[in-house]
């Protein structure tokens, strides 16, 4: 899937082809580059930017002097590109555009990771993803020390409000959780209560594996820690209302995950750039 997103994403860019490179660049012109982080922040995308290189121009020396996962200060080097200054670039722009992307949401999910670190929570990431990107983006989150979610729908029975709105109430409920856990026993089930009677109710139940505490203040996140007790086996998360100013005071409630849609969502891109060196 990744390869095709590269074709398609050089195919946006190049076109019927790079005429600044064409016109400008002699066919002949060696060059290094440089790929260089000018902000500190966590890397994502190494091996997904080399790709670009290579698809572009499979004669490019592509060097990785780090790998995903990395934290990095301003100036650290990330890859070093040798061969055609053409190539390198046309390939320039598509191989930032994902790094910087990715090494964004990394950067955002490891300042919500590290502000969470003295408790027991664990930072989640959503499906609000650039479409496409889902995948890439999942893995960023995991680079930056998050904890992917589901992936999409097929993979956990997330319940919402929308959804419950045949008759039957908690029995009805509880008789499609068994239907489905008969069917699909691998998929996870995560009701979402927006009230503490919800919660009370949804712990009573069986075959369910999280519970989501939506928009809840702190108080009520407490006192839903504490309806947990040892006959309940659910996992807790908190979601709506989490920020880099709350996330603290959230996991301080005793919430198992906190879901951030922000990671993927509103990640800025982190300052990467490249210099170039022509070598004859």
């Amino acid at each position: 899937m990744s390869q095709e997103l590269i074709r398609m994403a050089l195919e946006e860019d190049i076109g019927e082809g790079d005429v600044t490179a064409g016109y400008f660049v002699p066919e002949d012109r060696m060059a290094r580059a440089f790929v260089t982080v000018r902000k500190e922040g966590v890397i994502s995308g190494m091996e997904l930017a080399e790709r670009v290189f290579l698809e572009v121009d499979p004669s490019l020396e592509v060097l990785l002097l780090v790998k995903d996962g990395s934290k990095v200060s301003a100036g650290a080097m990330l890859m070093q590109v040798e061969g055609k200054a053409r190539s390198i670039l046309t390939a320039e722009r598509t191989a930032l555009n994902f790094l910087q992307r990715l090494s964004g949401v990394a950067t955002l999910t490891s300042r919500y990771v590290s502000l969470v670190k003295h408790t027991r929570a664990k930072i989640l990431d959503t499906r609000k993803t650039t479409p496409g990107y889902r995948a890439l983006e999942k893995k960023a989150v995991a680079d930056g020390g998050g904890v992917n979610h589901r992936m999409g729908l097929y993979d956990r029975a997330m319940v919402k409000d929308n959804h419950l709105v045949a008759e039957g109430g908690i029995t009805a409920l509880q008789e499609a959780i068994f239907k489905l856990k008969h069917d699909k026993p691998l998929v996870d089930v995560e009701l979402e209560a927006d009230r503490l009677e919800q919660v009370a109710a949804f712990l009573e139940l069986k075959g369910v594996d999280y519970i989501l505490l939506d928009n809840m203040d702190l108080t009520e996140l407490r006192k839903a820690v504490a309806m947990r007790d040892d006959r309940h086996y659910m996992g807790l998360e908190a979601s709506g209302g989490v920020n880099l100013e709350t996330v603290a005071d959230i996991a301080e409630t005793g919430v198992d995950f906190i879901s951030v849609g922000a990671l993927t969502h509103s990640a800025p891109a982190l300052d990467i750039g490249l210099d170039f060196v022509v070598l004859g």
